[in-house]
């Protein structure tokens, strides 16, 4: 059980998620973050932070974001990133790569944050 990043924050990227966490478990993508699900302690932070709403429990869900499940975590693997599980995000482990699912997202026209 973890929290999840879901498209809200594509082409957002705000930022503020990443200092709020203790644990340094969210990671940069080219277009969004990613949450590292055995790296995050849940502790909510992100959560109560996030001023895009585009973070979620895993357990609440909805069928529309299911897919940020996946996207989140596979992220992490050789096929995607190769990052793996580093122990925690710094500067030097941001990639201008997202998971594909991400790469074919529709530009988000209404984000003012790039």
């Amino acid at each position: 059980m973890t929290y999840v990043i879901t498209a809200p924050c594509i082409d957002v990227k705000d930022g503020a998620c990443t200092v709020a966490c203790p644990v340094d478990s969210i990671y940069e993508g080219g277009r969004m973050f990613y949450i590292h699900p055995e790296e995050c302690i849940n502790c909510g932070l992100c959560l109560s932070i996030c001023p895009v709403d585009a973070i979620v429990w895993d357990e609440e869900i909805t069928d529309d974001n299911r897919l940020f499940l996946d996207v989140n975590r596979e992220f992490f693997y050789s096929s995607v990133t190769g990052i793996g599980s580093p122990g925690g995000w710094d500067r030097s482990r941001s990639v201008a790569k997202d998971h594909p699912s991400i790469a074919d997202f529709p530009k988000n026209m209404t984000a003012s944050h790039s």
